[in-house]
């Protein structure tokens, strides 16, 4: 994948900065008002019975706090917190060493949980339901079947593609929550707090153009944050204010609209090299030498949800906001065609 600033998955580098921004407490979350509400009220209940929380499924595009959603329920409810990754479970062995090793009450985080193997994802119907597992112990004629009991848990699974988790999984989470960006209001006070944090001195003007531009997601944010703040320190006087936002944002090619060059070279390429369309993500991925699940993970949730972008069923299609934002004229033979203008 090409160096895209505002991506909104998750990069390891970025890890120590991202995590002293993230809410420990859903008092210190800004945004996403019923999902708070809603999964306030849960833990609520679920303490006053003094019993761990129903299993919660996290999903929507990357970035939005379903990472920090994990940590907040763990802090909330009092419990320890595990964390992986579905990829990271190859094995059935590997979740079953992880769900026996629980202390109760625990939550497990699994993230990405819509690329678990086949056969761990079994493993986890009967430890969600029952809280026991089933173990094969030996091989061929000798080989037997016998039960462990797991410690009452809570599984949060968060994952990008809630169409890709089978339905026996999907149906098990009693608490299903749905994050949707974030509008630019929200993100302004998700970059004064980030701000706060890092000491950077922001007025109210300069948070709010950088939160513009943000994509509706904090991850975004706090990284053109952390990136204004460079900016002001060395060439303005330490203040980020709408100026100096403003300026910064420009040398880092991110337009009004919060795309970045990389955002600019599909919609160019849709538009050039494919007379803006239907194109499949194939022929396209290609094109961009990207890889498909970047495409449609990475630069498609924004660009469409900004309708600059449109799914037809024999393809991508660039409408006419596109068009207008690049600068092309917009094909006349087109005018007529529904979602396109």
């Amino acid at each position: 994948m090409s160096e895209h600033l505002l991506s909104s998955s998750y990069d390891p580098s970025e890890d120590p900065a991202e995590y002293s921004l993230r809410p420990r407490y859903l008092r210190e979350f800004i945004g996403q008002q019923r999902l708070k509400e809603n999964l306030g009220l849960f833990m609520d209940a679920a303490r006053g019975r003094k019993e761990p929380l129903d299993h919660v499924l996290l999903y929507g595009p990357p970035g939005l706090g379903k990472t920090s959603t994990a940590h907040i329920i763990a802090n909330e409810m009092g419990a320890p917190l595990r964390g992986t990754s579905g990829p990271a479970l190859e094995k059935a062995g590997d979740l079953v060493a992880i769900l026996t090793n629980l202390e109760a009450g625990s939550v497990l985080f699994i993230d990405e949980i819509h690329r678990l193997n086949r056969v761990v994802e079994e493993v986890l119907y009967p430890a969600m339901e029952d809280y026991e597992v089933d173990i094969v112990i030996g091989s061929g004629p000798a080989a037997r079947s016998i039960k462990l009991n797991v410690p009452p848990f809570t599984l949060v699974g968060a994952t990008t593609r809630v169409g890709l988790l089978s339905s026996p999984l999907r149906d098990r989470f009693g608490i299903p929550l749905n994050f949707d960006f974030y509008d630019a209001a929200d993100l302004q006070k998700i970059v004064l707090r980030s701000a706060e944090i890092l000491a950077a001195v922001t007025d109210t003007d300069g948070a709010f153009e950088i939160a513009r531009r943000s994509r509706g997601t904090p991850r975004v944010a706090n990284r053109l944050l952390r990136r204004v703040r460079d900016y002001a320190q060395v060439r303005a006087d330490g203040v980020i204010t709408l100026k100096v936002a403003d300026e910064a944002l420009k040398l880092l090619s991110v337009d009004g609209l919060g795309l970045d060059e990389a955002d600019r070279r599909f919609l160019r390429a849709l538009i050039e090299k494919y007379d803006g369309g239907p194109a499949g993500v194939n022929a396209l991925s290609a094109t961009l030498n990207e890889e498909v699940d970047t495409l449609e993970d990475v630069y498609e949730p924004f660009l469409l949800k900004e309708g600059l972008l449109a799914r037809s069923p024999r393809g991508r299609v660039a409408t006419r906001s596109a068009y207008e934002h690049l600068g092309y004229p917009f094909p006349a033979s087109r005018s007529g065609q529904p979602g396109l203008f």
